[in-house]
Parts: C-alpha cells; sequence; structure tokens
C-alpha cells in the first residue's frame, strides 16, 4: 500500500496523461538516470547517498521511449511499494522478473499501469472516442499516454 505521505505526490502526477514520470520520481525524491544496461535488464533501483529518498533508477536507455516509460513506472512501483525489501538493489530483466518474490512483481506492474495509464484517465479518453473499434482505440490511447499498444490492450482488456 501506498503511504499517504507518497499517495498526495501519485495523485498530484496521475490527474493528467500523459503522465509526468520524471517529475513523479524528482517529487518522490528519486535519481533517475538512462544507463547502458545489458540488454537483458530492463532497468533497476538501488540505494543511493546523494538522491533525497536514498535511491537511484537506472533505465536502459537502449529500449524504446514507450519499454522506458513503463519501466520507470515499475521501478517507482517497487520503491512505494517494497522500499524495505530493496536491500541492495532490485534489478528487474525484460520480463520484469527480478530478486524479490514473484508476488512483488506483480504488485509492481499493477501499480506501474496505474501510475501510467491512470484508469480514470484512460477510461474518460476511451469515451471520448465514440465508436472507434477496438484497434482504433488502442492505437490512439497508447499514443497519447505514451506507452505500447501491447501495454493499452492490457490496460483495455482487449
Amino acid at each position: 500500500m501506498v503511504e499517504a505521505q507518497h499517495k498526495e505526490i501519485v495523485d498530484q502526477f496521475t490527474s493528467e496523461f500523459p503522465v509526468k514520470l520524471a517529475g513523479l520520481a524528482e517529487a518522490l525524491g528519486l535519481e533517475v538516470f538512462k544507463s547502458p544496461l545489458k540488454p537483458d535488464i530492463s532497468g533497476l533501483i538501488e540505494p543511493s547517498d546523494s538522491a533525497p529518498s536514498g535511491f537511484r533508477i537506472r533505465i536502459n536507455r537502449h529500449e524504446m521511449a514507450e519499454r522506458q516509460r513503463f519501466t520507470l513506472a515499475h521501478e517507482i512501483a517497487h520503491f512505494l511499494l517494497h522500499r524495505d525489501k530493496i536491500g541492495g538493489g532490485v534489478v528487474d530483466n525484460v520480463m520484469y522478473r527480478s530478486n524479490l518474490n514473484s508476488r512483488f512483481e506483480v504488485e509492481a506492474n499493477k501499480l506501474a499501469a496505474d501510475l501510467i495509464m491512470p484508469r480514470s484517465l484512460v477510461n474518460e479518453q476511451l469515451s471520448s472516442l465514440n465508436n472507434l473499434d477496438a484497434d482504433a482505440a488502442v492505437s490512439i490511447l497508447a499514443e497519447r499516454f505514451r506507452v505500447s499498444q501491447p501495454a493499452m490492450r492490457i490496460r483495455l482488456g482487449v
């Protein structure tokens, strides 16, 4: 569960789209770097003496922008939900699997989707797309929210 002090910050940043994830991370006191990580690593969160929160996030700079955004949301989710379990760091591979229990990865993925594609905003935008077929709606919404089409399909359940 997201602590009250962080929930206010999250609510502020998830009230408009595309969600400004870098701004959210900064407001939470996280340092974020795009780094040349191994091809099988999407991102990681690790302790940092220089970050106000005590943590920094590194995102694989070689992945597509939409993938980088979801990875950032996923690592922010680990900070919000699993800060006490990060220890020396959590490295997430391209399947968003890490040294954490798989339940924690599922929780991070769910919160990441909520952060990057707030359900209320997605539903609001979807209702404005009068009578478009599912493929067209997915394409338009994915572009608006700056996520991949597969991520938007999952969010919409299509």
